[in-house]
């Protein structure tokens, strides 16, 4: 059975935020994405596909639930907040969308020195008020 769901008019693009299984994969916080046409669609990210050992175009059991949690803040980024409370208050002016974003760009490096650098950028764009993809 397939359920409707429509893109949020409230945030940029019209994603949704959603949470659920891919397979037996637990997923939170993650969005379904304007298609055009008023559909969605759900990326999946190779480092999943390769957990449910799956390959671009193959059959899957998927089951999403709207996902309304707040994006929650990493004990390292809280810390480096307090040295930066411009970046603070402008971080929590950005959606929610916005927020995952800076948040999986940072903790999508595979490196400890690429996570660290991306962290002084954040911190270096939201204090000027830049979104993360805002030139």
């Amino acid at each position: 059975m397939i359920d409707s769901i429509s893109p949020d008019k409230k945030t940029k693009f019209g994603s949704v935020r959603v949470k659920g299984t891919i397979d037996d994969y637990e997923i939170h916080q993650y969005n379904l994405m304007p298609a055009g046409n008023g559909r969605l669609f759900l990326p999946i990210k190779t480092e999943i596909r390769k957990k449910i050992k799956k390959e671009a175009g193959d059959t899957i059991h998927l089951v999403l639930y709207s996902d309304a949690t707040p994006v929650a803040l990493t004990d390292e980024l809280t810390e480096c907040f307090e040295f930066y409370p411009e970046a603070y208050e402008n971080y929590c002016q950005l959606t929610d969308s916005e927020k995952k974003q800076y948040l999986d760009w940072v903790y999508e490096a595979k490196q400890d020195e690429t996570k660290v650098r991306r962290i002084a950028k954040m911190m270096n764009r939201l204090s000027e008020g830049k979104a993360l993809y805002e030139m």
